[in-house]
């Protein structure tokens, strides 16, 4: 597995075994390439763990990868105390980025490309030098930092988010295994060095068809975003992995996910760090 991670084995989690595993990403990938969703993975293994459901998202980026695509970062989620208080945990989650997940800023999508698409506002740290360890501080993670980026994730649900049939809402370990929701990510703006500004003052507006619709400050995020990626790292040191140099860390949302409908236009405004659009139809 890449950057030295595996599938996991028997021993792992709640006892999914390899096969299951792999079933569960392969539907997942599916899913996806035929933007159709599917049942919830909870609902047919519901004693699964986190540790299952990132052996799942693991799996599906070796899918992914052996297509072709390129790994080139990371993507942190729930890092706000609504968010992880509604979701009934108290860490972040993670997932991976590929290449093919990139889009442009002030560029057109299609909504039906993708399943429940939403939209967040974030900062992207592209690290200058690798980073590992399991106590990194703030300053650990700006030293290693290159440059950050005003930005929005697309997230998606390959799994239903509200079962159509039983009402059943799905579960952090439904997300995870789903890559935690992330399905691209659009960076626009101005990029800034790391200690050019205090990152946890940069705000954000978003504004959809020229209504805005939310607003958020990065120290939402852990009260500094950069404590995302550091506790990243150290989820990854704890498995003999790395953030390496040139990859993208998505540090996390401090607003609330935006709907989108056909021919939406949306605005994202970070004020001194510039803006950016993005359309769908």
């Amino acid at each position: 597995m890449t950057d030295g991670a595996t599938a996991g084995n028997d021993e792992r989690g709640g006892g999914l075994s390899d096969k299951e595993v792999v079933a569960e990403a392969e539907k997942l990938d599916d899913a996806e390439i035929n933007v159709r969703q599917i049942r919830q993975t909870t609902s047919v293994y519901p004693a699964m763990t986190i540790d299952d459901a990132y052996r799942i998202q693991d799996a599906w980026r070796e899918i992914k990868l052996g297509r072709g695509a390129e790994l080139i970062g990371h993507k942190i989620g729930l890092t706000s105390r609504a968010m992880q208080a509604a979701m009934n945990i108290t860490t972040p989650d993670s997932g991976f980025l590929t290449n093919d997940m990139v889009y442009a800023p002030d560029s057109t999508l299609t909504v039906g490309d993708f399943c429940d698409p939403k939209l967040e506002i974030e900062l992207a740290f592209v690290l200058g030098t690798d980073l590992e360890g399991t106590d990194l501080s703030v300053d650990d993670v700006l030293d290693a930092t290159d440059s950050v980026s005003p930005a929005v994730e697309l997230i998606a649900a390959r799994s239903f988010r509200r079962d159509p049939i039983t009402d059943r809402t799905r579960t952090v370990v439904d997300t995870i295994s789903d890559n935690a929701a992330d399905a691209g990510i659009v960076c626009g703006g101005s990029p800034v060095a790391a200690r050019e500004i205090d990152l946890r003052w940069v705000s954000a507006l978003g504004y959809r068809n020229g209504v805005i619709e939310e607003t958020g400050v990065a120290a939402g995020v852990l009260d500094h975003p950069a404590h995302g990626v550091a506790w990243l790292a150290s989820r990854y040191a704890e498995q003999g992995r790395i953030l390496h140099a040139g990859q993208t860390i998505l540090a996390g949302s401090f607003t609330r996910p935006l709907d989108i409908r056909p021919n939406d236009h949306f605005r994202f405004d970070f004020g001194p760090l510039g803006s950016f659009e993005l359309g769908f139809v």
